[in-house]
């Protein structure tokens, strides 16, 4: 029996230690610049908005909302069908409607309460300050709520809340078609079979259990597994090609930034500049819009947030074949290496 006694395990190098000790603190303040930063600067930054009603009388209403140069993107209309089909379009958050016993707001809760808020409050006589992202219309005098959030979910909470379980569930899904080693079609399967089932998965508790949403149903699915799609695909892609690397940079684009960028919680023209553009760009940005769009808008301006979509879900797949095919040909590289030949009377090692 050997004296010797047993090999202790090395030390952490002092290289380590100091990566561990500034990762930290670096992380957590990554993560509160892109979560508490948007939320404490909300605020109306090129919001579209309408005013309807004659040249005379939208006068005053359009000095009132063009006080801020920046605040509003003020779009006119004739009378207050015209607002309201614009808002039904999604071409507007909402408009005030100038009448001879006062403004009228007329709002889309459904679009975002925020916004909702922020224009009754304006109409009403009172502009809004602090607007803070989650709090009811308010119910200022004579107005109208155009496209009015389902009961269920007033304040659109139970919507906003569903994009981190989407992002969280596609990288997971991503992730674990990398983990697992699933290449080719095998990939293709799972990634598509797993955005199908989600969708469902999504819809039917959304849609068909907490009525938060009163859109078609089939439309809500595939809305929601195409986000589930370009979320898992575009992990999936990144992991395939970069390693576990590539599986951290997708989770912290889809979670870190798409998240608190999306705008859904208010609107992404209320987040500072310009992060409303750039989440709109992210799969949860976009997911949140057309979900509002599908959900209660009969479908209306789908054509920008599908668009995003399709093209990271088409990216992610891209990537997986091209990482499967880079996989594949190694191994076949290395049985084609020829065999040296050795020289006459000199034996083989």
């Amino acid at each position: 029996m050997s004296g010797s006694s047993p090999q202790r395990p090395p030390r952490p190098r002092f290289r380590a230690l100091v990566a561990v000790l500034l990762l930290a603190p670096l992380v957590v303040g990554l993560a509160l610049w892109a979560f508490a930063w948007p939320a404490a600067r909300t605020a109306p930054r090129d919001l579209p908005v309408g005013v309807a009603g004659s040249p005379a009388a939208v006068a005053a209403v359009e000095q009132k909302l063009s006080a801020d140069e920046d605040a509003f993107e003020v779009h006119r209309y004739g009378d207050e069908a015209a607002a309201r089909d614009a808002i039904e379009r999604r071409e507007i958050y909402g408009a005030v409607v100038a009448t001879p016993k006062g403004p009228r707001a007329l709002t889309a809760s459904a679009a975002s309460p925020v916004v909702a808020q922020a224009l009754q409050q304006m109409a009403s006589g009172h502009p809004p300050s602090g607007t803070a992202p989650g709090t009811a219309p308010g119910a200022a005098s004579g107005a109208a709520d155009v496209v009015p959030a389902p009961k269920a979910d007033p304040r659109g909470a139970a919507l906003s809340s569903s994009v981190l379980p989407m992002a969280i569930g596609g990288v997971a899904a991503g992730a674990m078609v990398v983990t697992l080693g699933l290449r080719g079609t095998r990939a293709f399967a799972g990634l598509l079979g797993a955005a199908a089932l989600v969708g469902a998965v999504a819809a039917g508790i959304t849609h068909s259990w907490l009525d938060v949403l009163t859109g078609d149903w089939w439309a809500e699915s595939a809305s929601f597994g195409l986000i589930s799609l370009a979320v898992s695909a575009g992990v999936a892609g990144l992991g395939t090609l970069l390693g576990p690397a590539g599986i951290g940079l997708g989770a912290m684009t889809m979670v870190l930034f798409g998240n608190p960028f999306s705008g859904v919680t208010s609107a992404p023209e209320m987040l500072p500049r310009p992060l409303g553009e750039v989440g709109q760009w992210l799969p949860p940005g976009a997911g949140g819009t057309l979900l509002r769009s599908v959900g209660f808008f009969d479908g209306q301006a789908v054509d920008s947030p599908v668009l995003v979509l399709t093209v990271w879900a088409v990216a992610g797949l891209t990537l997986v074949t091209i990482g499967g095919l880079r996989r594949q040909s190694r191994p076949a590289a290395e049985e084609e290496t020829p065999v040296r030949a050795q020289p006459a009377g000199v034996p083989a090692a």
